[in-house]
């Protein structure tokens, strides 16, 4: 419990953090909903879209977090800003090379077997958030610094003013305010491109001035410059973390594809259902990211026992959330897609799906846990293997056959969600145990 407390008190705000940035999905799904259901189908396809590429940028900023950690728990600041500075500038450029790659395959969008009324007005979203995945990625990587010295609170504050920002920008560009045509669905994407911009530059300035970052910045002349011993190390655990990521997001995208081929109130109700399980597994996500941050610590530290104790405890904590989290679905399955849209097939089938979700929350739970402390135990590139066998040996095809020769529709794809997440978390959790306790 003593190590538990202290890791729910790192990850608190991690949890907040992560919340908001779902929140701006899901006021984006809202504002884009209340024009109407294409409108928000269309939302959905450029989300699935995207969400391989912008995993794969998120991936290579996570390798900061852990390599920044242990350096922390080596008490060597110069590696810890060495790293601060080759992990922006890897992550940051990768960003830019996949979005260029998404700005070149746009005219895939046209032959994912999707409704045709829904692909032109994807098409310019989909444009203005690849390049969002530019100053996102900034920010990740900064943020990722920051938590790894434990500070949290900062990239919690930013995230949590960015929701009224994006709103407000939303309301102005989605609807035409202030002189501003209206751009519906596209408007969404230049307010989120805006917020990102924003709240990237306030964080590069907080690092730079305030003193709760000094011991870092001032060895620069140390630190900042181009290392291919860093970058190596970076990528040795950036790539393999990015793949795990991949594996799941893709998992959705892939899935949320087929849903589409159910037609657009199916594709609706599917991303009502998935912007709540994604509101839920990003609290998890933060328990996760605290319980890697404490690992990686404890681990540079060569501190076997409380490595031990707090991974332990982290589980514990997320089987915990799981279960409360799926009694939610359970209750409001038929309350909360009213917040996104009011067609009565749309509700309706949202509501057997979070009724699935409710299921596999206990999985996804614990599935981020493990990846999350393998990875602070450096131990990723068996895991990513195994979560390639959960999602995409078990999960894909499982959910293809219930949904189509089976004829369960979009919920036999969501079953599918449930063998692959249970898997992986089956995978991930022994992993990180076996090792762990015998070292312990």
């Amino acid at each position: 419990m003593h190590e538990f407390r202290l890791t729910l008190k790192l990850s608190l705000p991690l949890i907040l953090s992560n919340v908001a940035q779902v929140g701006l999905g899901l006021i984006d799904s809202a504002m884009v909903g209340a024009i109407s259901y294409k409108q928000l189908a269309a939302s959905s396809l450029v989300i699935n879209a995207i969400g391989i590429p912008q995993v794969i940028c998120i991936g290579m900023t996570i390798a900061i977090t852990a390599l920044v950690s242990i350096a922390r728990g080596q008490r060597n600041e110069v590696a810890a800003s060495r790293y601060l500075y080759n992990g922006v500038l890897l992550s940051t450029g990768i960003s830019l090379l996949i979005a260029l790659l998404c700005w070149l395959g746009m005219p895939l969008l046209d032959h994912m077997g999707q409704d045709p009324d829904i692909v032109p007005i994807a098409k310019p979203y989909f444009l203005v958030m690849a390049w969002g995945l530019v100053p996102m990625t900034f920010f990740l990587g900064l943020k990722q610094f920051s938590d790894a010295l434990e500070h949290t609170h900062t990239g919690m504050i930013l995230s949590l003013i960015s929701l009224p920002l994006n709103a407000f920008l939303n309301w102005i560009f989605i609807f035409g305010h202030w002189g501003v045509p209206r751009m519906e669905l596209l408007g969404a994407g230049v307010a989120t491109l805006l917020s990102r911009v924003l709240i990237a530059a306030v964080l590069a300035w907080i690092i730079w001035r305030h003193k709760a970052y000094a011991a870092y910045i001032s060895v620069r002349d140390k630190a900042w410059h181009f290392s291919r011993k860093t970058i190596r190390e970076l990528l040795h655990l950036g790539v393999p973390s990015g793949l795990q990521l991949v594996m799941e997001a893709g998992a959705f995208s892939v899935s949320g594809i087929m849903v589409g081929w159910l037609g657009a109130t199916a594709q609706a109700a599917h991303q009502i259902a998935l912007n709540c399980a994604s509101t839920t597994f990003m609290a998890i996500l933060g328990l996760s990211m605290g319980g890697s941050i404490r690992t990686a610590h404890a681990y540079g530290a060569n501190d076997r026992h409380r490595l031990y104790a707090i991974g332990k405890s982290t589980i514990m904590g997320g089987l915990i959330y799981g279960l409360a989290a799926g009694l939610l679905f359970v209750l409001l399955r038929y309350q909360l897609p009213l917040l996104f849209n009011q067609e009565t097939a749309v509700v309706q089938l949202s509501a057997q799906l979070l009724l699935v979700a409710a299921l596999f929350q206990v999985s996804d739970s614990l599935q981020a846990i493990g990846a999350g402390l393998c990875r602070g135990i450096k131990d990723v590139r068996l895991p990513t293997l195994l979560v390639t066998i959960a999602y995409w040996g078990i999960g894909i095809p499982v959910g293809y056959v219930l949904a189509f020769p089976m004829g369960w529709g979009a919920s036999g794809i969501w079953w599918g969600f449930v063998a692959g997440l249970s898997m992986a978390a089956l995978f991930l959790n022994r992993r990180f145990l076996k090792l762990v306790s015998a070292q312990a």
